[in-house]
């Protein structure tokens, strides 16, 4: 069986997180412990609330290096995908630095209210493992009031006053920025890639 851990990050969405990957039929282990995070072949890095409060936890927990320092597949999920980034305006919160690029407030705009929740539809990027099967129109739950910039690391991207980065990948590191643990179908597809491949750019 599949070793995968769910990083114990503190945030809300985490019961969530165990709960979708189980109706998968993935038992995964929610975990602070950083040799147990090592030897997982999946790594998930949930997250809500402020960029600040998170990064503050991951080095209470002397995570951040961990973090940054593993080969496996990594997936960060709301939160968790902006604290990949090099940086966040929100609190001027030094990140991980996994991926290029820093992550800022939305712009909202007439009839926008901030955060941004509910339903939206993914524009695909560029084709990749973690979203095989996943087509643009796909719709998906967001909760978020900053978002990560389009980039070349975007594989999906949505709108909402402004383009933003909905899905993101480099190497062994990916992220969603809407939760795919409320996401329905799509969400569910996005996870089961994520455990059954863990690549970021299709094979051609």
């Amino acid at each position: 069986m599949m070793r995968v851990v769910v990083i114990d990050s503190g945030g809300a969405n985490i019961g969530s997180v165990l709960y979708a990957l189980e109706r998968l039929g993935v038992s995964a282990t929610l975990s602070a412990d950083p040799e147990r995070i090592r030897a997982a072949e999946r790594v998930i890095l949930p997250g809500v609330g402020a960029a600040a409060t998170a990064m503050a936890r991951l080095r209470a927990l002397d995570l951040v290096e961990v973090i940054r320092g593993l080969r496996q597949p990594l997936l960060g999920i709301c939160l968790g995908m902006q604290l990949l980034y090099d940086s966040s305006e929100e609190g001027g919160t030094e990140c991980l630095g996994l991926l290029p690029g820093r992550v800022s407030r939305l712009p909202g705009g007439t009839g926008l209210r901030i955060p941004h929740m509910g339903w939206n539809t993914l524009q695909i990027e560029t084709d990749s493992m973690l979203l095989a099967g996943v087509a643009s129109g796909a719709h998906a739950y967001f909760v978020h009031g900053y978002a990560a910039p389009v980039t070349a690391d975007t594989l999906a991207s949505c709108e909402y006053g402004s383009r933003f980065t909905a899905v993101c990948g480099r190497g062994n590191r990916f992220g969603a920025q809407f939760h795919p643990e409320r996401s329905a179908t799509t969400g569910a597809r996005i996870l089961e890639n994520f455990i059954a491949r863990g690549e970021a750019r299709a094979v051609a």
